[in-house]
């Protein structure tokens, strides 16, 4: 099962990804009788045993990386799959609006500062991903980023995505395994789900002005996410364009490319020394003589 959840949403290294070869919807061999919910419950049971070696192990970190359109499921997902995962071990980020402070740096600074430390999964609720979409849809923004006058908006993007590379190219050297899915919904089922939004009194919140104009720009949304998965995928740092409109579904194949992925590092606890192990036995000895 999870092969072919990985090869059939894996974007290809060549460049070769399109739109139009995919669907927001779950593949056909999907059985709407499955209860994926359970199904993703016995995934998270093992991904609390392999966090809890990655920890101990401390050879490796995990990043992982969500992006989407708005009503996606980002903040539902990343909330079912980690939810049995010991919070000492886990870290979510959320990056929205950059600061005066942030902007006074490069556009990776801010997601640099939150990166995960060995033994530990950080998760990026948006990331400096957000500069090749957001920024590329809107690029005035470009005009508030004190950027040097040599940089030349015709090549910005290109030298944005080289410097994404870059970056997950060294953290993977270095030991961070890096993760990224795309979820992918589509422009009825976020329509549904606005609409849902503010019939429903306890998600009313939720809502925003700005989401409806974003919503407008959708194909340029989709052009962007095209041209940057199509930069970005990389063996150390692979993408995934996961279906959204069925929630459930969407969970379960995110937590199980995670699990997966886990399990291919062939963690293990430490292991204790001769010299250790004698220390250990005397002291339990002073521990059962008290």
């Amino acid at each position: 099962m999870f092969e072919a959840i990985e090869s059939k949403f894996l974007v290809p290294y060549d460049g070769n990804f399109s739109l139009d070869n995919i669907s927001a919807r779950p593949p056909s061999s999907f059985d709407p009788k499955t209860d994926y919910r359970k199904k993703i419950n016995k995934v998270i049971e093992e991904l609390q045993d392999l966090q809890k070696i990655l920890y101990a192990y401390d050879r490796h970190s995990m990043l992982l990386i969500f992006q989407a359109m708005d009503a996606a499921g980002k903040d539902s997902t990343i909330r079912a799959v980690m939810s049995g995962v010991n919070p000492a071990g886990c870290q979510v980020f959320s990056f929205k609006k950059p600061s005066s402070i942030e902007l006074d740096h490069d556009f990776l600074w801010r997601t640099n500062k939150s990166l995960p430390e060995r033994g530990r999964i950080g998760i990026f609720n948006r990331s400096y991903y957000e500069e090749v979409l957001v920024v590329r849809v809107h690029p005035k923004i470009l005009e508030y980023q004190n950027l040097p006058d040599k940089v030349n908006p015709e090549c910005i993007w290109q030298e944005r995505y080289e410097s994404i590379q870059d970056l997950e190219k060294h953290l993977a050297r270095n030991g961070t395994v890096i993760l990224k899915f795309w979820l992918n919904v589509s422009k009825e089922e976020q329509k549904n789900r606005f609409i849902g939004r503010i019939d429903t009194q306890e998600k009313q919140w939720k809502w925003s002005s700005s989401d409806l104009k974003e919503r407008e720009h959708w194909d340029d949304y989709m052009q962007a996410y095209e041209d940057a998965l199509n930069a970005t995928s990389k063996p150390w740092a692979p993408w995934y364009a996961i279906p959204a409109d069925d929630k459930p579904y969407m969970r379960y194949s995110v937590a199980k490319i995670v699990e997966k992925t886990l399990e291919s590092l062939d963690l293990k606890y430490p292991k204790i020394d001769d010299a250790e192990r004698k220390s250990l036995s005397q002291a339990r000895k002073q521990l059962l003589a008290e």
